[in-house]
């Protein structure tokens, strides 16, 4: 069982089977906490970044199987030059901050995006925590890093029309098995962080 606290002060008890097996959370809204504190984006970013530990704890313990992180979506490079390389120097530091305690407690990781615009140093070490946690199976995390929705699609029918497939086998199954979270279910809560409804 689950407890969580209710409005009132109450406890609710929630059974473990309403636990969705599937969160996906877009990491919103950071920029504008920062700066209704009267401090750069960038520290907005970082204190995202920093809760990003206790929500894999948080989803691990309650049992979530699979965890999706929107963290830097293909749109983000139209942000200033600054703002952008900063986001990179934060991952780079999560990952080497970060990657072997989520080894030692089990967590896989995934990354779900593009290669392309990306600087080798932060793709090899991308590609070494996800090397790292690729035996793991208490959750898989998904980082959503230079991932774009539509971006996703063109590259599964890109590998469709190149695989030579006619257009009348081409069904929503095989497009599925396309996709950067091919053999996942579909996410059965969606977090927006950015506190809008």
């Amino acid at each position: 069982m689950i407890t969580a606290p209710s409005g009132s002060g109450a406890k609710n008890e929630v059974s473990s089977e309403k636990v969705p097996f599937h969160v996906a959370i877009i990491m919103d809204g950071n920029g504008r906490w920062a700066r209704q504190r009267g401090m750069p984006r960038l520290a907005g970013h970082k204190a995202g970044t920093d809760n990003i530990k206790r929500i894999i704890e948080a989803a691990y313990e309650h049992q979530v199987k699979v965890l999706t992180l929107y963290a830097f979506s293909t749109e983000n490079w139209k942000r200033p030059m600054e703002e952008v390389r900063g986001l990179m120097s934060l991952l780079l530091n999560v990952i080497d901050r970060e990657a072997e305690n989520l080894r030692r407690n089990g967590v896989k990781l995934r990354h779900i995006g593009s290669s392309e615009g990306l600087d080798r140093k932060l793709l090899d070490r991308i590609q070494y925590a996800v090397d790292l946690t690729k035996e793991n199976d208490r959750i898989l995390v998904n980082v959503a890093f230079n991932y774009g929705g539509r971006a996703e699609i063109v590259e599964a029918v890109r590998g469709i029309v190149r695989d030579g497939i006619p257009a009348g086998e081409i069904t929503e199954e095989l497009l599925t098995g396309r996709l950067y979270t091919a053999g996942e279910p579909d996410p059965d809560l969606i977090i927006r962080t950015a506190g809008e409804m």
